[in-house]
C-alpha cells in the first residue's frame, strides 16, 4: 500500500492545506474500511462507521501538527487514532439505542430491500460474533491484513512486532475461526 511521501507529510504538519487534503485523500479509504470492519454491525449498517470515519479524519487533521516521523509508518499514527475512536463508538453504542429521524418517510425506500438489509445485518452480526471469539491482538491482525489489505510488514510496523509473528498470528486466528465455524451450527 503506498504511503504519503515524507515531504508531503512535512508540508501537512506545517499546515499546508493542499498537503493536508492529499494526506486525507490517502488516509480516508483505509480508515473507512477499518471502521466498517469494526463497527459495521452497530446501529444498523454503516451509518455509524462512516460517522466514526469522519471523526478519525478530523482527529488526524488536528493531530497532524504533532506528528513526528520516529521510524514508524504514518499509518501506525492513523491506526492509533482510529482504534481509540472505534473503542469510543463501541462504548457509546452499548449505551445509546435511539435513532432519531428528521421526518417520517412517506413510502418505502428505493435503496436496499428490507429483506436484503436484514440478511446483511444478520451476516455482519454472525461475522462479528466470530471475530469477538478471537483474542484482541489476533482480531486486530486479521482486520489489518484481511480487511485493510496491509502486508505482513506494514501490519508488523503498526502493531510493533515482526512480520513473521504477524503471519503466524494470522494463520492461528484463521485456524481458530475455521474450528469455530466447523463446530457451530448456523441456522
Amino acid at each position: 500500500m503506498p504511503v504519503p511521501e515524507t515531504e508531503l507529510l512535512e508540508r501537512a504538519t506545517k499546515g499546508d492545506r493542499a498537503a493536508v487534503q492529499l494526506v486525507l485523500t490517502f488516509v480516508r479509504p483505509v480508515v473507512v474500511r477499518y471502521c466498517r470492519a469494526r463497527l459495521g454491525w452497530i446501529n444498523r449498517a454503516y451509518g455509524s462507521a462512516d460517522d466514526v470515519t469522519q471523526e478519525v479524519c478530523l482527529a488526524v487533521v488536528k493531530a497532524l501538527p504533532t506528528y513526528r516521523d520516529e521510524g514508524r509508518p504514518f499509518l501506525a499514527f492513523v491506526y492509533g487514532i482510529a482504534s481509540h475512536k472505534v473503542s469510543d463508538a463501541m462504548r457509546l453504542s452499548s449505551r445509546h439505542h435511539a435513532e432519531p429521524v428528521a421526518q417520517v418517510p412517506d413510502g418505502a425506500s428505493a435503496e436496499v430491500a428490507p429483506e436484503d438489509r436484514v440478511l446483511r445485518q444478520e451476516l455482519a452480526e454472525r461475522l462479528s460474533l466470530l471475530m469477538e471469539q478471537l483474542p484482541g491482538p489476533k482480531r486486530e491482525i486479521l482486520l489489518l491484513r484481511v480487511v485493510l489489505g496491509l502486508s505482513a510488514q506494514e501490519t508488523a510496523e503498526i502493531i510493533g512486532c515482526t512480520p513473521g509473528a504477524v503471519r503466524v498470528a494470522q494463520h492461528r486466528a484463521l485456524s481458530t475461526l475455521r474450528e469455530i465455524v466447523s463446530r457451530t451450527r448456523w441456522s
